[in-house]
């Protein structure tokens, strides 16, 4: 009969520990039958943390919150630890006459209540013990404390499933916990004022007026060539701001079809045209207590220029299709790479808009106007580019160096990014030399990099270029540089005499 009454309670716990989707909801489930079955007063789960060595409670019967919370103990503390650390399950038959038992929670009073019996067994995953799972019942001298420690280590072992998934969902949130504050930390630190790469006078002045508006709530309007930064100027505003911690959302106008471009900025109802099938929401509600970017302002319809006025005035807007109004809090930078003035006078850009807009103008200045920033830039991209494609490029030539130099740069800053990551794909080298940078640099006739095109000066460009950077290498040995050149001294001397190399300027 006892044997019947086992099977139908594994049975109930089978069937309890997949009604739920929810883990703890399915324990809780299991201790509650327990508690009926097998006349259990209190009934505890507990989880050893693998990295602290931390018993903590996880679901509990009889016990309250506050009791929950006290019920953490050591490896090896208590008849929990000690169950725990040992992998052995442990029956007392009389807690009163335990001196190793700790009373943890404060829930067991033995001058208010009859005397217990404790039953505590460990949960294990393969051969590692990841828990315990105890049970109070009232003392019965007939009952058979080693029969209840045999269905209490069955169910132990069914329960222990649930348990690893409970402790691998914990061990997640807490991994993905931190992930997150290591990134926002990354984005903070990467989109810091400093992190903008530039010490001339020009960008000295960005810096001041990024420090002067970040802590506002002003709008800022960032004029500029494309290519020039404009985006990181953004990002330094909003994680210099008053609220770096809400969403930072970027919108980039000119990629937008015209007519997606609402939709994507204010959001639409379902059903509202053709393939709105349901609700979305725009980059205006996604960036409530942040900041939104709006690049390329410039492109937008004239239409949809109305509703970002309304926006700047008076914080509201409706989604397409829809007539509830939204409220909004949200900071707006712009950029363009437009004459927005022109736009006006052509009628292409409404006037009151640009007004709004231009609250607080930042001008990126093109790469031309900045030269003293070119070789800090370049170091820069040479130091990632080498690093991500795993080469040991240290430095440019001195002709590489007089070639980036003397070049216009129409595409500003993303061309001369572009310039040095195919450089250091092309350099198997040491150093970037000026054959390693693309040909727009070397043949472009705008910079007059490369004058004269004859062979007979190509080549002894080069070789005076090799012996150059030979003796900067050895710190102006002639042996070593030779051997490094695969030439004789005697012939490497000739032809740095020919070229007018002193080796005493290199020492």
């Amino acid at each position: 009969m006892k044997r019947i009454e086992d099977v139908t309670l594994l049975y109930e716990i089978s069937e309890a520990l997949n009604e739920h989707l929810d883990l703890k909801k399915s324990l809780y489930k299991v201790l509650d039958i327990l508690s009926s079955s097998m006349n259990m007063l209190r009934g505890t789960i507990t989880i050893l943390h693998p990295l602290r060595d931390e018993i903590h409670i996880e679901v509990a019967h009889g016990l309250s919150k506050s009791a929950m919370q006290k019920g953490k103990y050591k490896l090896g503390e208590g008849i929990t630890g000690r169950v725990i650390q040992t992998g052995r399950a442990v029956a007392i038959p009389k807690i009163s006459e335990e001196p190793l038992f700790l009373d943890r929670t404060a829930s067991r009073k033995a001058k208010q209540e009859q005397e217990l019996s404790f039953i505590c067994v460990p949960v294990k995953k393969g051969n590692q013990v990841i828990g315990a799972f105890s049970v109070d019942k009232p003392y019965n001298k007939s009952y058979s404390l080693k029969d209840g420690e045999k269905l209490m280590s069955v169910i132990a072992t069914m329960v222990a499933r649930h348990v690893i998934n409970l402790e691998t969902i914990r061990l997640e949130k807490e991994h993905l916990r931190e992930e997150n504050i290591r990134l926002r930390s990354e984005l903070e630190n990467r989109y810091r004022i400093t992190d903008i790469i530039g010490n001339s006078n020009k960008m000295r002045e960005v810096y001041q007026m990024i420090s002067q508006v970040s802590k506002s709530k002003a709008t800022v309007l960032i004029r500029g060539e494309s290519g020039t930064g404009k985006e990181l100027v953004a990002n330094s505003i909003h994680y210099n701001s008053l609220r770096p911690k809400g969403p930072f959302v970027k919108v980039n106008c000119a990629a937008l079809p015209v007519n997606l471009i609402e939709s994507e900025l204010f959001g639409h109802e379902k059903g509202s045209f053709t393939g709105a099938i349901k609700q979305k929401l725009g980059k205006f509600e996604l960036a409530n207590k942040g900041t939104i970017f709006l690049d390329e302002i410039g492109s937008v319809d004239l239409n949809v220029q109305i509703k970002l006025l309304r926006i700047l005035q008076e914080k509201e807007f409706e989604r397409v299709g829809g007539y509830k109004t939204i409220k909004t809090d949200v900071r707006i930078v712009a950029a363009t790479s437009k004459n927005l003035e022109q736009a006006v006078e052509d009628e292409i850009f409404r006037g009151d808009l640009y007004y709004r807009l231009n609250v607080f103008p930042i001008y990126m200045p093109p790469l031309r106007e900045r030269k003293t920033d070119i070789l800090l830039l370049a170091d820069h991209f040479l130091e990632k580019y080498a690093k991500e494609n795993h080469k040991n490029i240290r430095r440019f030539s001195t002709p590489a160096i007089d070639m980036l130099m003397d070049y216009h740069w129409p595409g500003n800053v993303r061309e001369l990014e572009n310039c040095i990551e195919r450089a250091v794909l092309l350099c198997e080298e040491g150093v970037i030399h000026s054959y390693h940078l693309p040909p727009t640099l070397q043949t472009g006739t705008e910079s007059d990099t490369l004058p004269d095109l004859s062979l007979e000066n190509a080549v002894a460009n080069l070789e005076k270029e090799m012996i150059i950077d030979a003796l900067k290498n050895t710190r102006g040995n002639i042996t070593l540089a030779a051997q490094i050149l695969k030439t004789t001294v005697r012939k490497f001397s000739y032809k740095a005499n020919q070229h007018s190399i002193d080796y005493r300027h290199y020492r």
